[in-house]
């Protein structure tokens, strides 16, 4: 016999145990009984294919629209919400998409470009592959975007998330289910059983109100998309003491922002630190941050599974939860990858992040490297400054600091130069330019859009992301 996929057996074991209970939640809940048949379906609509595009908004059947093309041994890319029109169809190209399942018809081409509503079937038997085969675009922003391609983390993820029938979690997702995190949260909390309330963008107030009256348990954020929810007027008066797990990442978190999150949620607030060619490489629990504000500014220790270095400063990873390999590419294997973001680790083994290589700024006749983020850190520090982004400019006399500020008070520019030159005593980190603005611009993963800010103001032209789902 052969074999079949533990990923996707797993999947099928989880919908046909939770029969009535609530799979979807929200105003037209969807048990675990319809989200199975209507897997069926889709899985027979979708028919014989080879490579599936999937480009959904945020709502229940994009996943099972995914599952469904799983079902099918298809490979399935899923087309990242955030990213430019112009990457979103150059990765359709690289993967040699064959059906598009979208929203959005209209906007792409070829012979086989199908709505979910296109899918619907009488279903017919399955036969589960051995694998599932799925592509992620990376975060690039030029040029044709590398795919990544996972399949082993799939299988790790049905022998790590498994049901706990005493204590079924209420999850809040409001990352693009087309992004690893959305899509790994949904199916994480399928396979154990949860009940998952998905949002179409984000919305802190409307976050507050899910938390509040649906009494969310677990729900991952940005650290944009946390302080958004710490500083929204609605916060004071909403009931946060059912949140058993707030998990953080995808960017640095200021260290301040870390210690309001845990006065607010109390000791249920860790972070964790990933990309989408690794998804789990360190992590850190409230636990672990209690008393210890040292370790405020780490993403923690490195998992179980997983190793890590520095050379010359850039975190170097290799274990178990590695990408197979970029698409076209030889398989990673057992080899290094280099993560382009800058780190260290401290004596007792936590890791401190700097900054992305790539946005490190040389100034002055002597090349000093200065890692914005950590220039942002200290900005936002200051009483009057809600949120800060730092980045390079070309000025006169070769790159300069250049500071967006989100003011939460009465300052300056010049306050704000200041307050950079007495925290670093060095001029090196004093931004050369200081700008006031109502609000950092995101992209739909929820990061701050350095790309728009830097772009709007060398007079280059930045092409909008699509619209987030």
């Amino acid at each position: 016999m052969a074999s079949q996929s533990a990923f996707l057996t797993a999947v099928l074991a989880a919908l046909a145990r939770g029969g009535d209970d609530v799979l979807f939640g929200g105003d037209a809940p969807v048990t675990y009984r319809e989200a199975r048949d209507v897997l069926f379906r889709l899985h027979a609509g979708l028919g014989d294919t080879g490579v599936v595009a999937v480009d959904l908004a945020n709502r229940p059947d994009t996943v099972l629209v995914q599952l469904a093309a799983m079902l099918r041994g298809a490979r399935v890319l899923l087309v990242a919400a955030s990213a430019p029109r112009a990457d979103q169809l150059a990765a359709a190209a690289a993967a040699g998409v064959t059906t598009v399942v979208t929203d959005r018809p209209g906007a792409w081409s070829g012979d086989d470009v199908r709505t979910p509503a296109d899918l619907d079937g009488e279903p017919v038997p399955v036969v589960l592959p051995a694998a599932v085969d799925v592509l992620f675009p990376t975060g690039g922003t030029t040029g044709v975007p590398k795919l990544i391609r996972h399949s082993g983390i799939y299988d790790g993820m049905a022998h790590i998330f498994t049901p706990s029938p005493s204590q079924r979690e209420r999850v809040l997702v409001v990352a693009p289910l087309t992004h690893l995190t959305g899509h790994a949260s949904v199916v994480g909390a399928l396979l154990r059983g949860d009940s998952v309330f998905v949002h179409k963008g984000f919305d802190a107030g409307a976050v507050l109100d899910t938390i509040g009256r649906h009494r969310i348990t677990s729900l991952s954020l940005t650290p944009p998309r946390l302080a958004a929810l710490l500083d929204h007027p609605a916060r004071p008066g909403t009931r946060l003491d059912s949140v058993r797990s707030l998990s953080l990442g995808a960017a640095p978190l200021p260290p301040h922002r870390l210690a309001q999150a845990l006065e607010v949620f109390g000791p249920v607030v860790g972070q964790g630190y990933g990309l989408t060619e690794a998804p789990m490489i360190a992590s850190i629990s409230a636990a672990e941050l209690a008393g210890r504000p040292d370790r405020l500014s780490s993403v923690g220790r490195i998992v179980p599974g997983m190793e890590a270095r520095t050379v010359d400063g850039e975190v170097q990873v290799r274990g178990l939860s590695m990408m197979d390999g970029y698409l076209g590419a030889p398989p990673v294997g057992d080899g290094w990858l280099r993560t382009g973001d800058l780190g260290r680790f401290d004596s007792e083994g936590y890791l401190h992040l700097l900054d992305r290589a790539d946005d490190v700024v040389v100034l002055g006749e002597h090349g000093t490297k200065v890692a914005p983020a950590v220039v942002e850190y200290a900005l936002a520090a200051h009483p009057c400054v809600r949120d800060a982004a730092v980045f390079g400019l070309p000025g006169d006399d070769g790159p300069m600091l250049h500071a967006v500020v989100v003011a939460d008070g009465p300052v300056s520019a010049d306050e704000i130069r200041n307050h950079a030159r007495t925290t670093f005593d060095r001029d090196h980190y004093v931004p050369a330019t200081v700008e006031f603005a109502d609000a950092l611009p995101l992209t739909g993963a929820g990061k701050v859009d350095k790309r728009a800010l830097r772009a709007a103001r060398t007079g280059r032209h930045a092409e909008e992301p699509a619209d987030e789902k």
